[in-house]
């Protein structure tokens, strides 16, 4: 059986274990249904996610134009302490960016390789979590807009990492921490602006369980644009990443707007 299509993230499903989804145009792959089984990936070409274009992907789906251009490419989006929609100035586009900006974010610490800490949209939880590999998370505020969010993070850098080690969460080399605790100590870290936001009793603890058969030892990135085909068996999902029995690891997100060939 063959699909084809253009790459976008890996959609999923809450639940233990977690439900993962490669949606294309005129079909979809529920991918814990393959573990187990091989599959040959084929890279075909290239559609910018925004502008539809066979032009080359330069990031985040984007071909160069449209990365530079799009108002969802901003660099808020990576650095939310450069929100500025709550002061009515405009990056890009002031209507899509208030759209984003100004609607409830969640400050969280995240297990996945060490404790990190993150943000995102209120309502992408418990998405971020799981694009990122997390086995477990703790929200520590949840303010009103992205700027106060992204302070808060900036805050707490100092504290605690701010990426995961995509190595140590591929591998599950994950320490024995107790995020309670840890949220408790950031707590004291807060910026004056946020620490009205914070509750003192601890929210519900997060946890996620992958779909994963066996980790590997030692992990090989597949890259599309070095290797145009690929084959091997899938031994497991985490994050945005689909595990192979030899070690081989292909993340989907980075590959938005590649068109391949999936054959099992």
């Amino acid at each position: 059986m063959t699909y084809e299509g253009v790459l976008t993230k890996m959609q999923t499903e809450f639940g233990n274990p977690i439900q993962y989804y490669l949606v294309f145009e005129n079909s979809f792959l529920n991918l814990n249904q393959l573990l187990d089984k091989e599959l040959e990936i084929s890279f075909q070409g290239y559609q910018c996610l925004q502008c539809g274009k066979k032009k080359k992907i330069f990031r985040q789906g984007f071909c160069y134009d449209c990365f530079m251009s799009s108002a969802s490419a901003g660099d808020w989006i990576m650095k939310p302490e450069l929100s500025t929609a709550h002061l009515d100035i405009e990056d890009r586009d002031l209507v899509y960016e208030k759209k984003v900006q100004l609607q409830p974010h969640i400050v969280y610490l995240a297990l996945s390789s060490e404790v990190k800490v993150g943000v995102t949209r209120k309502t992408q939880v418990p998405t971020r979590w799981i694009d990122q590999g997390a086995v477990q998370a703790l929200p520590i505020v949840e303010v009103p807009n992205r700027y106060l969010a992204g302070i808060t993070e900036v805050a707490l850098k100092n504290q605690y990492a701010d990426k995961t080690n995509w190595q140590k969460m591929l591998k599950n080399e994950i320490p024995s921490v107790d995020l309670a605790q840890e949220r408790f100590k950031a707590g004291n870290f807060l910026p004056k602006e946020v620490q009205e936001f914070y509750a003192a009793e601890t929210p519900n603890l997060f946890e996620l369980h992958y779909p994963v058969l066996s980790y590997p030892k030692k992990v090989m990135s597949l890259n599309l644009d070095k290797s145009s085909h690929y084959s091997g068996k899938l031994s497991g999902i985490k994050g945005q990443y689909l595990l192979f029995q030899d070690g081989t690891v292909f993340n989907v997100r980075t590959f938005e707007g590649y068109v391949v060939k999936i054959s099992i």
